[in-house]
């Protein structure tokens, strides 16, 4: 008789569970019946591509890193790899908002710290008695305490309060959506505080490993996405999950343990229920406490102790003549002291091929995060309206938009605070009492399309080593 695994939630880490399911059973001949439940009425989750006229418009994600390997196999594994293209070779360069105007991030600047001397020198973004205090930190002993730090600490620490207000909190605030005094840098950003732990200044470890080569901010070239946006991700795994996988408007309602037969059953939409001989709750962390309300107190509490975010993307389409300023980057990110409502920009025609016609520029505005959730609060009307006069004020747009598209996505970005690697091993331990049972999601270990695919994977293969390892399935 089949076993049956259920996944709840449709997004990427739901769909990744629910393939890497499908692929072992056929590697390991084993008879297995997959259903995943969503919720609302599409997959994907953040994940969705809108093609206007010739404009490709992404409501979320936009790429995802190939540092990170498993979105890049996925994508091999799907044969969709030789759809995958990199950002526009030309015009790498990010700016930060800087007393009302763009500044080129300066050369080797790596997320937190700088790595090369001449373009630190010549940069405005920072005062000279700001650069003397960078440079102060090759000679700066390590830390002594024990404990988690936030990455406001670190980098007011070894680098100063400039490169936290000015850059670190700017960068970091577009990946996370995340005040940097409560991230924790263990969570996030773990390579800086091995740097410190191994070669006392993160400077010279920097440089020594060569990573200075990697030039301003992200490093672009490791950027991938398929040519007709992200959405083909999500189209090719469902394209090979077996007909009758998958249920949408599904909702998940309860989940209980059948004691006798050692099964989980599912309640769905307020009366049907299903049983199950594993499962995998990719769901956010708060949907996923809930659900283990009365299973487990200690996962309840530890689950729904993780907060959230809430971010806007605002899609505008302009044509090319009405920029007054050169578009010569991939976007630009605002530090908070600016006071600016727009907390990131991307200049998504320029960055990626595809994405306007010829004659027209894309950009796309990123809003809220935790320093700034009230915007949210907006109707669509003003949000456009307040993104509009403000690109007009930073890139000299002189006319109305050809069109905007807002996506909300409300409660999506987790925020790992400091302590966060400490609450995942209490839930690691609470949930080896549930055999069978395995959480996925971007609440865990990483917010990014990679670290999402590897947290469904790994639960989708947890859950079935558990199953195997073990016990009659369902009669």
């Amino acid at each position: 008789m089949a076993r049956r695994i259920i996944v709840v939630g449709g997004g990427i880490s739901g769909l990744a569970a629910a393939h890497r399911l499908v692929e072992l059973g056929r590697e390991k001949e084993i008879g297995l019946e997959i259903l995943l439940l969503e919720t609302g009425q599409r997959l994907g989750g953040a994940i969705a591509t809108e093609r206007i006229g010739e404009f490709l418009v992404e409501a979320g994600p936009d790429s995802f890193i190939s540092e990170k390997p498993w979105a890049l196999e996925l994508c091999q594994r799907l044969g969709i790899a030789q759809r995958l293209i990199s950002p526009n070779p030309t015009g790498r360069n990010i700016f930060v908002v800087h007393k009302g105007s763009l500044q080129p991030l300066p050369n080797g600047f790596l997320l937190l710290a700088p790595t090369r001397l001449w373009p630190l020198i010549r940069t405005p973004l920072f005062s000279w008695r700001g650069k003397l205090r960078m440079a102060m930190e090759i000679f700066l002993p390590r830390r002594r305490a024990d404990g988690d730090e936030s990455l406001a600490s670190f980098v007011r620490r070894r680098f100063g309060a400039e490169v936290l207000e000015r850059v670190a909190q700017p960068l970091i605030g577009s990946i996370y959506a995340a005040d940097p005094e409560d991230l924790s840098l263990a969570a996030t950003m773990p390579r800086f505080l091995e740097m410190e732990r191994k070669n006392r200044s993160v400077i010279l470890a920097m440089r020594r490993s060569g990573q200075e080569k990697a030039g301003s901010g992200p490093r672009w070239s490791l950027f991938l996405t398929p040519a007709g946006g992200m959405q083909e991700l999500i189209d090719a795994i469902v394209k090979r999950l077996p007909t009758g996988t998958v249920r949408l408007g599904a909702k998940v309602t309860g989940l209980f343990r059948n004691a006798t037969k050692k099964t989980w059953i599912v309640s769905v939409n307020e009366g049907e229920t299903l049983e199950a001989d594993g499962i995998v709750l990719a769901t956010p962390a708060y949907v996923a406490a809930e659900l283990l309300s009365f299973i487990s107190s200690e996962l309840y509490e530890d689950l729904s102790a993780i907060p959230y975010s809430s971010t806007a993307t605002v899609s505008l389409a302009y044509p090319e003549e009405a920029i007054t300023r050169r578009l010569a980057g991939f976007g630009f990110v605002v530090p908070a002291k600016e006071s600016l409502k727009i907390m990131a920009c991307a200049f998504s025609s320029i960055k990626y091929a595809g994405r306007a016609p010829e004659g027209s520029v894309l950009l796309r505005a990123f809003v809220g995060g935790a320093l700034q959730l009230w915007l949210l609060d907006q109707d669509d009307r003003a949000m456009e309206a307040s993104v509009h006069e403000e690109l007009a004020e930073l890139l000299g747009v002189r006319a109305k938009p050809l069109f905007s598209r807002i996506h909300r996505h409300p409660r999506s970005m987790p925020q790992y605070r400091v302590g966060h690697r400490e609450r995942l091993q209490r839930i690691e331990t609470h949930l080896k009492a549930l055999p069978r049972l395995a959480l996925a999601g971007n609440a865990y270990e990483g917010v990014g399309i990679p670290d999402c695919i590897h947290s469904g994977e790994k639960a989708a293969e947890a859950v079935l080593e558990a199953l195997l390892n073990r016990q009659p399935s369902i009669d």
